[in-house]
């Protein structure tokens, strides 16, 4: 059985933190490059940031480079990216994407809504 949970999405205010989880399970998780996306209403799935295997780690939105740190516990079969200093604009479901070759799995989201 493959899974993979996104957790720790909520309501937070314009400067605060938040940090998702992603639990993986029915996969050999640490072979696996794993990625943060996120997608707002009307918005195409756009990619926040990646981790690879071996560790190498690479962000696609600069706006987002020294705000949010992605991390993988491999003893834990867990994902996580820590979220700071957020923007009204980091509004969206974020879903974790695990994928190894043509083998690609994908969590249900957790919505993340930052909101005075």
């Amino acid at each position: 059985q493959l899974r993979l949970v996104e957790s720790g999405g909520g309501l937070v205010q314009p400067g605060g933190s938040l940090r998702l989880s992603c639990a993986a399970s029915g996969f050999t998780f640490s072979t696996y490059t794993m990625t943060w996306y996120r997608q707002a209403p009307g918005k195409e799935r756009e990619l926040v940031a990646r981790i690879a295997s071996s560790g190498v780690i690479r962000n696609y939105v600069d706006a987002m480079k020294g705000r949010f740190t992605i991390s993988r516990d491999n003893a834990k079969n867990t994902l996580y990216l820590q979220m700071n200093s957020l923007k009204p604009e980091d509004t969206a479901v974020y879903y974790c994407n695990a994928r190894m070759a043509l083998k690609e799995y994908w969590g249900q989201g957790t919505q993340v809504t930052v909101s005075s």
